[in-house]
């Protein structure tokens, strides 16, 4: 009884810590934000606020680190495929999802070795008290997906995505930047591995069309795609497992991928043959990664 209450007193610490300074540094970049409208007459002002603003975002994963090896002694990072990551380069980053938990990993894993993370927002999370209106000022990209069944009703509607992809990763055109992308576009669970009849052992099938988009919009300025297989081999993880201590490994693999030139030139919708061919490849991609998610879940 005594060991489960210091478990989950270690799990409350830490988890107040992570959700504490994390509001703390969100109202920090809400403060600053006024700046990046007053910088617009004086454009040399713009990179130095940009710079303090990624500081703040590199650390906040920097004091994540220091509180996981303070108050999560026994967790080990097994982590595959650092030595070629550079922070002068463009990456665009495709990963696996499984738990929140993944945020905190890939985040600690790539923090100062490639240029600062970017996650694609939902539109509906800028409404998210402090966390919208700071990701604002990060300069995380916000984007309004439509249904199938709302394009059909509105065909004007047709091509939005891609315009909103693009507008959204115009600014990154001037700065290297890593913007990150779950592909299976939710987190995995048995449920949705069923419904979903995925051909993969432990994914989810991918989504192209948020990929293409990506590398239509900024293709040419990406170096390569930074594949992440991020693997728990004690089981997949909650939030407040991890904070008590319940993971002891976390396995991940990075892999980096040439960009097929062409696909920079490429309209994903209107275009069938290119969307088979980007399929194919990302599917390639998905079936290299459910086999080496096979191998991580096994190490010792």
């Amino acid at each position: 009884m005594f060991t489960r209450f210091l478990i989950a007193a270690r799990g409350a610490l830490l988890a107040t810590l992570i959700i504490g300074y994390t509001l703390f540094l969100a109202i920090i970049l809400i403060v600053l934000s006024p700046l990046k409208l007053l910088s617009l007459p004086i454009p040399s002002f713009t990179p130095p606020l940009r710079a303090v603003m990624n500081g703040i975002q590199e650390l906040w994963t920097l004091i994540n680190g220091y509180f996981f090896k303070l108050c999560l002694p026994k967790l080990k990072w097994h982590v595959e495929g650092m030595a070629e990551l550079k922070r002068h380069k463009w990456y665009f980053v495709v990963a696996n999802h499984q738990s929140w938990v993944d945020i905190l990993a890939i985040y600690h894993v790539l923090n100062f070795r490639v240029p600062v993370g970017k996650f694609f927002i939902k539109n509906e999370l800028l409404y998210v008290p402090l966390i919208g209106l700071a990701v604002y000022a990060l300069d995380f990209p916000f984007m309004k997906r439509y249904s199938k069944e709302a394009l059909t009703k509105r065909p004007d509607l047709r091509g939005k995505d891609l315009a909103t992809t693009r507008k959204a990763c115009a600014k990154y055109q001037y700065y290297p930047v890593t913007v990150i992308n779950f592909l299976e576009g939710t987190r995995i669970t048995p449920t949705k591995h069923q419904h979903s009849q995925s051909p993969y052992q432990h994914l989810l099938k991918p989504k192209s069309a948020g990929a293409a988009f990506v590398i239509s919009a900024l293709g040419d300025r990406m170096d390569c795609v930074l594949d992440m297989t991020i693997a728990y081999p004690q089981g997949i993880p909650s939030f407040w497992d991890f904070c008590c201590g319940r993971v002891q490994d976390i396995c991940i693999d990075i892999k980096l991928r040439p960009i097929p030139e062409h696909f920079c030139q490429r309209n994903y919708e209107s275009d069938a043959d290119y969307r088979q061919e980007f399929q194919s490849w990302v599917n390639a991609i998905w079936q290299d990664k459910d086999q080496t998610m096979s191998r991580l879940l096994t190490l010792e």
